[in-house]
């Protein structure tokens, strides 16, 4: 089984970075939906989707924040960390088959507390930021190498 591991309060350094990549899919958005109970057509109704200046449907603003989430959970502190708060801007929609990637970027570090600040910016495939912002997290103080976790496979059925 795969493995996965952390940086340590200690091991962080401003101006470090990391990346994660996530294509998403229309089932992400349709479990999206069902995890968080929004269920605006614009993300679900291709139909209504279509008269809509996105002339397609687009994924959830949250779930591009999801996945900054993921970054900072799998790459940058890692496991351990602990989410304190999440500015986020949203530049340009999120569609079915886009390509997102996360670049993470420590601009700072409060060593009474362990907190580290994190420059966030979500870029799909062709380069065009879609969402930017500010990451406050607690870092963990010990070096964790842990399973990665493989998640079932999910039917989404009508």
């Amino acid at each position: 089984m795969p493995k996965i591991s952390n940086f340590t309060y200690d091991e962080i350094y401003i101006g470090q970075t990391a990346q994660y990549t996530k294509p998403v899919k229309a089932s992400d958005i349709v479990l999206f939906a069902a995890a968080s109970g929004d269920l605006n057509p614009v993300h679900l109704d291709a139909g209504f989707a279509a008269t809509t200046p996105f002339g397609e449907p687009i994924a959830h603003g949250m779930l591009t924040g999801a996945i900054i989430s993921a970054a900072i959970a799998m790459e940058l502190p890692g496991p351990g960390t602990i989410y304190l708060s999440q500015s986020l801007r949203f530049r340009l929609p999120v569609k079915i088959g886009d390509e997102i990637c996360v670049h993470l970027e420590v601009t700072d570090k409060k060593d009474k507390r362990k907190f580290v600040t994190l420059d966030c910016k979500a870029v799909n495939q062709h380069g065009k930021v879609v969402a930017s912002g500010t990451a406050e997290v607690m870092s963990p103080t010990e070096k964790l190498l842990v399973n990665r976790a493989e998640l079932p496979e999910i039917e989404i059925g009508g």
